[in-house]
């Protein structure tokens, strides 16, 4: 076996304890601090939830029901008018239908008439229990309230009323307005706090009475239906946050309760324990099977990402990220093949040293990323323009240095001639670059005592000497051209 798929196999044994282990040891913790948590922490954010919902729910009615105690109209109509119903019916409509209220009122302290968008409804009577709202918010001191009651005119079902008091001039009340809001947006957030998190959600007055409950779901009436509940009923209406516990046939329980200001209700949020830790049950089995669907998935993935990995590093180690090009390493690599071929079949072998001319003007005059393409153009001009025989690498920057097998020195000269040719009559290079690019090559061919040192010193002197005679141009070993 190879030592990478060990490791992988290694990494993969241990992650699988790991995993394992963790999922074990959370399961134990998560059973012991389920109560904890459902009492610090889940009971008190659902309370602060719902109280955030509310008060959203009351911002803008409240605003509107301030609005209209402020508006001239209706002060002036009140003082003036009141005897034309339809003014104000048309305007209580309009303000029902505008910001989809369920209702608009308005009662007149001077006639006690109380008028809706469907026109006059009522007298008001100190006698009549329906009305005794008005009586109470009338000798309270407070500006505005929010209470929550039936009203036989809108059927059935629970109704928000924000009222607010309509001043005269003199600061005298002069009547009663406001708008109502059916409370079926809390029976849907009951439902959905229910359903979500298993909270049981209800809201209570100073007397103990359900007055707000999801429909269908709750039906206590009163907490002193239930003994449990019923001897701590003092403290559940106080204004203090508090957390009970206690226990319902055989179940046990956590209460947690608030004070809503604005309703005069209390929040009470119920939860079953052993609905929590039975979710922390299924969820030990659930991660359980999780762990070891996941680590084997880890161990395909890590396999293969292994064998990727070790491709691509070769090929980074091996080749030229921008050309594409063998790079250095490879081309030393390449070279003590083609020695040692020479050295056995007694061939020739050249070498090519091929230097951009002037590529730094390139860059600074047009920019790296035209300066880039250059390179890869040229890369590909004298990759194409060379045997498959031959090896061509990028020795780095602007120079590549080419492989010529079976090639004595005069061969290599013509075709180091040909690759400056190609090269300097390319279209794409002068367009790209805005003038002529050239190179400078220098060529040399490799001798039997040769060593890499030797020949590289000597084919880069010859490029030296292709620089300094003017660029581009083809310049071969002095050396050798003595000698042969």
């Amino acid at each position: 076996m190879r030592f990478d798929y060990r490791i992988v196999f290694i990494i993969t044994a241990l992650l699988f304890t790991l995993s394992t282990s963790l999922t074990v040891i959370n399961y134990v913790e998560s059973m012991n601090s389920t109560r904890k948590h459902l009492k610090n922490s889940s009971l008190p954010l659902t309370v602060d939830n719902i109280y955030t919902e509310i008060q959203k729910q009351i911002i803008e009615p409240n605003l509107i029901a301030s609005m209209m105690s402020y508006d001239t109209f209706m002060k002036d109509w009140l003082a003036h008018e009141e005897n034309d119903i339809e003014k104000i019916t048309q305007y209580l409509e309009t303000i029902k239908n505008k910001y989809q209220m369920s209702t608009a009122f308005l009662v007149s302290e001077k006639s006690q008439n109380y008028y809706t968008a469907n026109g006059l409804l009522e007298k008001v009577t100190i006698d009549n229990e329906n009305n005794a709202w008005y009586f109470n918010f009338k000798n309270n001191p407070e500006v505005s309230e929010i209470n929550i009651d039936y009203n036989k005119f809108m059927g059935k079902s629970l109704i928000m009323f924000i009222n607010h008091k309509i001043y005269d001039d003199e600061f005298h009340m002069i009547g009663a307005t406001g708008i109502g809001l059916k409370t079926s947006y809390i029976n849907d957030m009951l439902k959905y706090f229910r359903q979500r998190y298993n909270f049981k959600v209800f809201f209570v007055n100073d007397s103990g009475k359900v007055i707000i409950a999801e429909q269908g779901v709750n039906k206590l009436e009163q907490l002193s239906e239930l003994p449990e509940l019923k001897k701590i009923i003092p403290d559940i209406i106080s204004k203090e946050r508090q957390l009970f516990e206690y226990t319902q046939s055989g179940d046990s329980y956590l209460l947690t309760k608030k004070y809503i200001p604005e309703l005069d209700l209390y929040l009470l949020v119920e939860a079953k324990v052993d609905n929590f830790t039975q979710s922390v049950r299924e969820a030990f089995y659930f991660n359980m099977i999780v762990s070891v669907l996941i680590t084997l998935l880890i161990t395909i993935i890590v396999v293969l990402y292994v064998r990727k990995i070790h491709s691509k590093l070769s090929e980074l180690a091996s080749n030229d990220t921008l050309t594409g090009l063998p790079n250095r390493r490879s081309f030393h690599n390449q070279l003590e093949y083609f020695l040692s071929l020479k050295a056995r079949n007694q061939q020739q072998l050249s070498l090519a040293f091929v230097d951009v001319d002037d590529f730094k003007m390139i860059n600074d005059t047009q920019g790296h990323d035209v300066g880039d393409k250059i390179l890869i153009n040229i890369a590909t001009t004298l990759k194409s323009s060379i045997r498959d025989s031959d090896f061509i690498a990028r020795w780095g920057g602007e120079e590549f240095i080419i492989l010529l097998n079976d090639t004595q020195l005069k061969d290599a000269q013509l075709i180091a001639e040909e690759l400056r040719q190609k090269v300097e009559n390319n279209t794409y290079l002068l367009e790209h670059a805005k003038k002529k690019v050239t190179v400078s090559i220098g060529v040399t061919q490799v001798l039997d005592q040769d060593d890499a040192d030797s020949l590289f010193k000597r084919v880069d002197n010859s490029l030296y000497q292709a620089k300094i005679t003017g660029k581009n141009c083809v310049v071969m070993s002095e050396e050798i051209t003595a000698n042969s």
